[in-house]
């Protein structure tokens, strides 16, 4: 799974899309909302982990996530 944060403009705020291993997205939630229904993503349990992730990624750049 990859990660990628994705800076928002004027009213549009910052979004955090989560993509699988061919890059099909998965998830698409805004950054400063608390993190729900990750069990969807079988990310259930790691909303800490996922949190700090997020907090330290730069805007535009695809990571894998391993968490």
């Amino acid at each position: 799974m990859y990660i990628i944060k994705v800076k928002g403009k004027a009213k549009i705020p910052d979004y955090i899309q989560l993509r699988d291993d061919n890059f099909v997205l998965i998830a698409y939630f805004r950054a400063d909302r608390e993190l729900k229904n990750l069990h969807k993503y079988g990310l259930e349990g790691k909303e800490e982990a996922l949190s700090k992730v997020i907090a330290g990624l730069p805007f535009g750049k695809i990571q894998k996530l391993e968490i």
